[in-house]
């Protein structure tokens, strides 16, 4: 079945996504990247999606009316989010026939938010990958695939994201299939779990 996708990503991760959907028998018709001087990988993805000007939009926009309308007007089926840092609001997620989801380079619902490689380290918690949908919080919809990942001894917050980008992005080219088909289950997260926000890495 073709969905028809609006993808939203930042950063290497969303770049080699982005590359697998395009190979993939789907629709992609609409773009959200984030503004220059915030942007990772920003040129690539726009490359890689070889749209017109008019279905790329600023992530500081995502949630204004007017992007909002735009984005309904193109009728998704599915918005999908990689490494994508701006919150989606209830308007934003309802403008996709099937809603969005999100692929976090954290084992939810531990580290949900920013920097998830460098908390599993500081406080020990588990780490992983999760394929998950997008409700109005941070990394707290329900779970539709997930993998951990272990944390090594020598691990640093560098080698342990290179070891969660590469997972994220074997979890989601396993799982896509069966998520176009209808078959993966949605689970609601586990109690409890841990949330940081960027500015919590300056209080280490």
């Amino acid at each position: 079945m073709v969905k028809r996708i609006v993808f939203l990503g930042n950063n290497q991760l969303a770049a080699r996504v982005l590359t697998y959907l395009k190979s993939q028998p789907q629709k992609l018709i609409g773009l959200v990247v984030h503004p220059k001087g915030k942007a990772k990988q920003r040129s690539k993805l726009i490359q890689l999606a070889k749209l017109p000007q008019s279905k790329v939009f600023r992530g500081d926009k995502i949630n204004s009316a007017q992007v909002i309308e735009q984005i309904r007007v193109l009728k998704p089926d599915l918005l999908i989010s990689v490494m994508f840092g701006y919150i989606l609001k209830k308007k934003v997620l309802s403008a996709a026939k099937q809603g969005a989801v999100n692929l976090h380079p954290a084992y939810l619902p531990f580290n949900r938010g920013a920097h998830p490689n460098v908390w599993s380290i500081v406080e020990g918690t588990p780490a992983g990958v999760t394929l998950h949908t997008i409700d109005d919080g941070v990394d707290t919809g329900k779970i539709l695939a997930q993998e951990k990942v272990k944390v090594e001894s020598t691990d640093t917050g560098k080698s342990l994201y290179w070891k969660l980008e590469q997972a994220a992005y074997e979890l989601f080219i396993k799982t896509w299939p069966k998520l176009v088909r209808g078959e993966l289950a949605a689970k609601s997260q586990k109690p409890g779990g841990s949330e940081h926000r960027v500015k919590d890495l300056h209080k280490l």
